[in-house]
């Protein structure tokens, strides 16, 4: 019988991750993000990357990858995630690369600039873009999501996305990649996520759309789009009932750990990998096999 304390199965022990966005140092039990059975091959090396909502969950993951492929790496997050953050630096260090932390928020057009100019100005450069930070407030009555909560689930899932693109054109170059985060919920809808599964959806497709703009100028765009995976983003705003079983619903009877969606971020970042693929939205379901 599992443990609720340590396993990564269903059920999970009530989570006090303080309120949103969340602490992952919270948790318990806690994500696994460092890949212990991933094996760096270099592919990222001498590359500079900028992920936002690169602190926890997905993003650390993603950051801590990236680092162990060689790049350095800055992560954007909200100052409230100082903690969160300082733990995905040290992953970062510990592979032998720079990290940056950039508190701020993406709603901010003109944070979204600094955050882009600021990992210029101690890399050098901007070789790949992750737009991963998230909004999300469960609802069961869509009258129930007031204007102000659907404003912050659009100004930080796609407007934030739209920001950080407009910033870092000015400086990627032929090669340069950028990749989404999207979500299950973008294909297949959800009736307590009504705002944000409509982000998610609008993510897909600007990935696809802004794969066909930049293609010319050889710059690639992908996107991610996971099941459920275990980071603060659902403990963080909903009750102890919904979040113990949480992924169970998935063939494979739990959710994602962040180390096992990361790979696909430095699939997508790597030309060796996928320079002939762009525009694409690759789902990670974890054992299902249909999406829209």
């Amino acid at each position: 019988m599992n443990d609720p304390s340590t396993s990564t199965h269903p059920p999970f022990p009530p989570q006090d991750t303080g309120p949103p966005p969340g602490l992952e140092k919270r948790m318990r039990p806690r994500p696994r993000y460092e890949g212990a059975e991933y094996l760096a091959a270099g592919k990222l090396k001498g590359l500079a990357a900028l992920i936002t909502g690169g602190d926890s969950g997905i993003g650390r993951s993603v950051a801590t990858l990236f680092a162990r492929e060689g790049a350095d790496v800055a992560i954007a997050y909200l100052p409230e995630e100082e903690t969160d953050a300082r733990e995905t630096a040290d992953a970062i260090q510990a592979s032998g690369q720079k990290p940056l932390l950039i508190p701020g928020n993406v709603c901010d057009m003109d944070c979204c600039r600094q955050m882009v100019e600021k990992t210029v100005q101690v890399f050098g450069k901007l070789d790949i873009l992750v737009n991963n930070a998230a909004f999300q407030n469960h609802q069961e009555h869509v009258e129930d999501i007031t204007r102000e909560q659907w404003d912050k689930t659009f100004q930080t899932n796609i407007y934030g996305y739209f920001h950080m693109v407009k910033a870092a054109l000015a400086y990627l170059k032929e090669g340069a990649v950028i990749i989404n985060t999207g979500s299950i919920t973008g294909l297949e809808g959800s009736g307590g996520l009504v705002d944000y599964a409509s982000t998610k959806g609008a993510i897909h497709a600007f990935t696809k759309s802004l794969a066909q703009n930049l293609v010319g100028r050889r710059i690639r765009v992908n996107c991610v789009a996971p099941g459920p995976v275990w980071t603060p983003l659902n403990p963080a705003e909903r009750d102890c009932d919904d979040i113990k079983d949480f992924g169970e619903q998935n063939p494979l009877m739990r959710p994602a750990q962040p180390e096992e969606i990361a790979p696909a971020y430095v699939f997508f970042a790597s030309n060796a990998d996928s320079r002939y693929i762009t525009g694409e939205v690759l789902t990670q379901l974890g054992g299902a096999t249909t999406a829209g």
